[in-house]
C-alpha cells in the first residue's frame, strides 16, 4: 500500500542531500537499491534516526524529490512525517541531518529523538 504522494510525501529530501544519495547509489553496494529513513528503539533519547539503501517493501510509503525515491515503513512514517533530510559537507558538524517537527525533544548529537 503506498500512502505517500508527490504531493504528499512522508520525508523531504534536500537538494544537498539528493546530490549526496544520488552518489553513494553509484557505489556498487548501493546498485538497485532505494534509499529509505527509519526509526528503530535506541539512542540517548528513545528513538534514533537511521538511514539504509534498500529494497522496496509492499507495505512501504514512497516519495520522490529531486530525482531521488525515498523509503518509510508504515511504523517509522508515524514518527517521520514532515521530517526534512539535509546534508551538509562541512568537516564540522557534516553529515546527514534530519529535522524533525515530531520530535518532542532531540539529543545533543541530533541522532535520537523523543517522540
Amino acid at each position: 500500500m503506498d500512502v505517500s504522494t508527490a504531493i504528499d510525501p512522508v520525508v523531504l529530501i534536500t537538494h544537498s542531500a539528493a546530490e549526496e544519495i544520488r552518489s553513494l547509489l553509484q557505489k556498487p553496494l548501493n546498485a538497485g537499491k532505494v534509499f529509505r529513513v527509519y526509526v528503530e528503539q535506541g539512542g540517548c533519547s528513545g528513538m534514533q534516526y537511521s538511514m539504509t539503501f534498500d529494497e522496496k517493501r509492499a507495505d512501504d510509503c514512497s516519495g520522490e524529490m529531486h530525482g531521488v525515491s525515498v523509503l518509510v515503513d508504515p511504523f517509522s512514517a508515524q514518527y517521520l512525517r514532515g521530517a526534512v533530510v539535509d546534508f551538509s559537507d562541512s568537516l564540522t558538524g557534516g553529515g546527514f541531518k534530519i529535522t524533525n517537527p515530531n520530535a518532542r525533544q532531540s539529543c545533543g548529537c541530533g541522532k535520537s529523538f523523543t517522540a
